[in-house]
């Protein structure tokens, strides 16, 4: 594939990723930005705080859009992993540090989850249970996501799920260990994610 139109897809998932929908709802809904509250980041959980579950299921489903929608281009109109997997990559790392809202963003899982959606659906709900049982065994939402995202591509290998979605869990889920670290010392109140209060 010429280089030129290969670098359109992984354009297309850093700006796709860079679309703040929690942002933008959370100043809809209750005219405030979601990151000046709770954990400081503009994720699902953090717009339920300020906005309700109803406005928090919105910004789920459009953060995991905003994943899958250029990673599944990639894959149908590409024949190559790297692209793909670069594609998945930026498109979770503009969630994380958006180009429409100042570089700060939310933390990705959603939008990983979206990309390795467009692949496999199968790989989603490994990599998902993987997040689940690593957080209910280290009662810590941020360094399970950090452990979560070094293993995913390895344990997809090992179960042999070793078509493109090993490659989109390599390089996104490397995207979401660096970004967790920021919350490693963080402590947590409840086990769904839930801050402590200062």
């Amino acid at each position: 594939m010429p280089i030129l139109p290969s670098l359109v897809f992984p354009l297309l998932g850093y700006l796709s990723g860079s679309l703040p929908f929690a942002i933008w709802i959370t100043r809809l809904a209750k005219n405030v930005d979601v990151r000046d509250a709770g954990s400081g980041h503009a994720t699902t959980t953090n717009t339920i705080r300020q906005a309700g579950f109803g406005w928090g299921a919105l910004v789920l489903g459009l953060d995991i859009a905003k994943g899958f929608v250029p990673t599944y281009l990639a894959i149908h109109y590409t024949q190559n992993n790297w692209v793909i997997a670069l594609t998945a990559a930026l498109a979770v790392a503009g969630h994380c540090w958006p180009l429409f809202a100042q570089f700060r963003g939310g933390m990705g899982l959603a939008t990983f989850g979206g990309a390795l959606l467009a692949a496999n659906w199968f790989a989603f709900v490994i990599a998902l249970g993987l997040l689940l049982a690593l957080t209910l065994i280290l009662r810590h939402g941020a360094r399970a996501s950090v452990i979560a995202g070094i293993l995913v591509g390895p344990l997809f290998w090992l179960l042999n799920l070793r078509g493109v979605e090993v490659w989109i869990a390599l390089a996104g889920g490397l995207v979401i260990a660096l970004r967790f670290l920021i919350d490693w010392n963080r402590k947590y109140r409840e086990l769904w994610l839930d801050r402590e209060k200062q």
